[in-house]
């Protein structure tokens, strides 16, 4: 049976008391998967011994850091010299039954949605289905227009005046049945500049980009990203997280309560597939970021078109669609990073490299873009 887009059928814990010695257990007794994919068909054994290095070298760097920022869980992927070299869980996937992570944990992905959401966008512009240049009505008619016209590529790149989150609604709760119903929340809001003249971050705007790619495709958005992104990369492990579905692995999601622990608010990301409503594994997102390496389902133009920045010469976006660019201590990389209700994720990609790396945890506010590049070099030093 394929995969469809939806799955079967619906503490306490002080900073520094605990997970220290969680991170360095797993760390001692790592899972099998590590033996079995850290090193991959190593050409020779000095290879073989390099990467196991670098291995362990991380693992000292995940241990530390999941002890500074009481992490309860964190899976980490990296895919080096076009092979997937190292995945493997550290800490607990659920506190209270003491389940630990492992590489099929499933966390929320957060914002990294946006860049997996880029890759449909990117198909469906090589295609020559949809026009970035085009008003974002012409592929969403239901969509009110503005006091300036708005296109695709501007809503993509965070340029087009589009709200972000007000109140409590990064907290929703409200089951919505379809992309464009969840544009409900912020359809009549006026836009917040002139498209194009500023660089503002907006999910929102991802959530109508959704909306563009369904209209521009024909098929409902979660549809074309299981047939067109999803299957042909055989990322098996990333899906659309249903509040009242079954999904095996589905990490607990906490916040840091000053200092400890505590389970993170329900919410149902129902409204923003798009602009943050994807599970998946740190494995198959090292994957995904590969991709853009190996060009399975984007060319290399499109690659580039996804990755340039729209204002680069905004310091503070660095933004291209779905994805940002910049020299990283003058290496090459592409990235995004997420923030969800119990989740801190960050996917990294170093073209020049070949390397991706992956980062996933089940707690907000827990910032990895430093344990990502800190682990990219260690892989970048053995290759």
């Amino acid at each position: 049976m394929g995969r469809t887009d939806r799955p079967l059928s619906g503490s306490v814990w002080a900073r520094g008391c605990g997970l220290a010695l969680v991170a360095a257990t797993l760390v001692a007794a790592p899972s099998a998967v590590f033996a079995q994919q850290a090193v991959v068909q190593p050409a020779t054994a000095r290879v073989a011994a390099t990467y196991a290095d670098a291995i362990a070298q991380s693992r000292e760097v995940v241990a530390e850091r999941m002890d500074e920022t009481a992490i309860p869980g964190l899976s980490v992927a990296v895919w080096a010299d076009g092979e997937l070299r190292w995945a493997e869980g550290f800490g607990f996937a659920d506190l209270e039954q003491r389940v630990p992570v492992d590489v099929d944990t499933k966390f929320r992905i957060a914002s990294i949605s946006k860049a997996l959401a880029a890759a449909g966008l990117g198909v469906l512009v090589q295609e020559g289905r949809l026009d970035l240049d085009a008003a974002v009505q012409t592929y969403v008619p239901s969509f009110p227009e503005k006091e300036w016209p708005l296109t695709t590529r501007q809503i993509a790149s965070h340029t087009g005046g589009i709200r972000h989150y007000d109140g409590n609604e990064f907290a929703s709760a409200t089951k919505y049945a379809d992309v464009v119903d969840g544009l409900a929340i912020f359809r009549d809001s006026p836009l917040e500049f002139e498209p194009g003249t500023e660089y503002s971050y907006s999910t929102y705007g991802w959530n109508l980009v959704s909306a563009a790619i369904q209209g521009a495709a024909g098929l409902p958005f979660l549809h074309f990203m299981r047939d067109r992104v999803l299957e042909p990369l055989d990322l098996d492990e990333t899906i659309a997280e249903f509040t009242d579905s079954i999904i095996p692995g589905r990490a607990r999601f906490y916040q840091d309560d000053g200092g400890r622990i505590i389970n993170a608010p329900y919410v149902d990301n129902s409204n923003k597939w798009a602009g943050g409503g994807y599970l998946s594994t740190a494995r198959d997102m090292a994957r995904y970021g590969a991709s853009y390496l190996t060009h399975e389902i984007l060319d290399p133009a499109t690659v580039e078109l996804l990755w340039t920045p729209v204002v680069p010469s905004d310091e503070d976006s660095q933004y291209g669609l779905g994805w940002r660019r910049a020299a990283v201590d003058d290496i090459d990389t592409a990235w995004h990073t997420g923030g969800a209700m119990g989740g801190t994720t960050v996917l990294i990609v170093q073209p020049e490299r070949g390397l991706a790396v992956a980062i996933l945890t089940n707690v907000q506010g827990a910032g990895q873009t430093g344990t990502a590049h800190a682990i990219a070099d260690l892989f970048a030093g053995a290759m």
